[in-house]
């Protein structure tokens, strides 16, 4: 039976790499039956959180109506969450930081969504693969706090330009990750 899939992005370069590889990824986890619904953060208005507690005490998982209120459900059903980001700066691109920062309630227990596979597809500039460890060192935390266990991650160094992706094998190693679900 196929798998709830949530993937969410975070790159504002619809042309570009981690884009190809998620696409990779979504197209072979649909001709394998599961259900994937894709958010792109950087299209989104979520702002960041803002610590105030009132998580679903409104009956939305956040008390400032914005677009995290559409992804939060969908996450809550999800079988397995996919994030896909280029490294900025050493760490995660602002627009998707702010829909991971929400998930805050998700760990409380009232919320607790423990059991969800996590996944990560990521890649950066430089050909050094230790520069998406402060990437994938937070999602890994992320998931273990949350009681998420960590399906995969695809980390490709190396990649700038749009279509840099094509000279490695970035979206063969995304499409695969779609086989382990």
């Amino acid at each position: 039976m196929g798998k709830k899939i949530v993937v969410i992005t975070g790159s504002p370069r619809k042309n570009g790499n981690s884009f190809a590889m998620t696409d990779a990824f979504i197209k072979e986890a649909k001709a394998r039956g599961h259900s994937v619904i894709r958010f792109d953060a950087n299209s989104l208005n979520v702002g960041g959180c803002r610590a105030c507690e009132n998580c679903f005490k409104s009956g939305k998982a956040c008390a400032f109506d914005d677009d995290f209120n559409s992804i939060a459900p969908l996450i809550l059903e999800a079988d397995t969450v996919v994030y896909t980001m280029p490294v900025y700066w050493y760490s995660i691109p602002a627009k998707i930081k702010a829909v991971i920062d929400k998930t805050f309630p998700f760990g409380m227990e009232h919320e607790n969504i423990a059991g969800k596979g996590c996944a990560l597809i990521c890649c950066c500039a430089e050909p050094d693969i230790s520069v998406m460890d402060g990437v994938r060192f937070s999602i890994e935390r992320t998931a273990a706090l949350l009681q998420w266990h960590m399906v995969g991650e695809v980390l490709i160094p190396g990649v700038q330009n749009p279509g840099d992706i094509e000279k490695t094998d970035g979206c063969k190693q995304a499409a695969s990750l779609a086989e382990r679900l």
